[in-house]
C-alpha cells in the first residue's frame, strides 16, 4: 500500500511540474530557456552584463535574508565572491530525499557554497527538518523560509529547485527536479 502512494505521490508531483513548466513557457515570449530532459536551464546567449536582478542567465541573484537551522542570519551577500548553490527543498519530496547524499558529497568535494532553503512554512513541524539534517548528516547551510517570501521571489515552483550562482553574483543555470552527482559537476565546472 505505502509503494502505491509513494507512486501516486511522485506521478503527481512530476505532472505538476510539468504543468507547471508548460505554463510558465506559455506566458514567456522570449527564447531564453532550453529544455533537456525534464530539465530546466537558462540559454548559453544571453548577456553578462545585464544589471537587474532576475533568474535569467547573466543576471544577478535576487538578495534574501534568513535564519539558519541554529538560529543565525545568513544573506545572499554574505557569499559574495564565492560560488553558491542556493537548492530549495522539503522534507516531505520525495526527489529532495533522494538528491541530498550527492549534494552532501559535492559540497564535501567542492569550494561551492550550498544554501539549502527548507520551504519551512509547507513542513509539518520545525523538529521534521532537524531531523532529516541528521538523518543524512548534512553539514551545509540550511536556511529555514518560514513565509515562503524567498520562495516566490525565486519563482520556486516544482521542488526541489536548485539555481547556481557564479563569483560575481549572477545567475548561470536553474534546475527543475532532482540532480545526481554528476549533474551538479557539469553545473559547478560551468561556473
Amino acid at each position: 500500500m505505502k509503494k502505491w502512494i509513494i507512486i501516486v505521490v511522485i506521478t503527481a508531483l512530476f505532472g505538476w511540474a510539468v504543468y507547471d513548466l508548460a505554463d510558465k513557457e506559455s506566458q514567456e515570449s522570449t527564447p531564453s530557456e532550453e529544455k533537456s530532459s525534464g530539465t530546466k536551464m537558462v540559454a548559453e546567449g544571453e548577456s553578462q552584463s545585464t544589471p537587474q536582478n532576475g533568474l535569467e542567465k547573466g543576471q544577478k541573484a535576487p538578495e534574501f535574508t534568513l535564519t539558519r537551522l541554529n538560529g543565525e542570519t545568513a544573506s545572499l551577500s554574505d557569499y559574495e565572491g564565492e560560488k553558491v548553490l542556493i537548492n530549495f527543498w522539503a522534507t516531505w519530496c520525495p526527489p529532495c530525499r533522494a538528491e541530498m547524499p550527492d549534494m552532501e558529497k559535492f559540497y564535501n568535494e567542492t569550494d561551492i557554497e550550498i544554501l539549502a532553503v527548507n520551504l519551512t512554512g509547507t513542513e509539518s513541524a520545525r523538529g521534521d527538518v532537524n531531523n532529516f539534517v541528521q538523518e543524512f548528516g548534512l553539514s551545509f547551510p540550511i536556511l529555514m523560509d518560514h513565509d515562503s517570501e524567498v520562495m516566490a521571489k525565486y519563482q520556486v515552483g516544482p521542488v526541489p529547485t536548485s539555481v547556481f550562482i557564479d563569483g560575481e553574483g549572477r545567475v548561470q543555470s536553474v534546475i527543475l527536479g532532482a540532480m545526481n552527482y554528476d549533474i551538479m559537476m557539469q553545473r559547478y565546472e560551468e561556473l
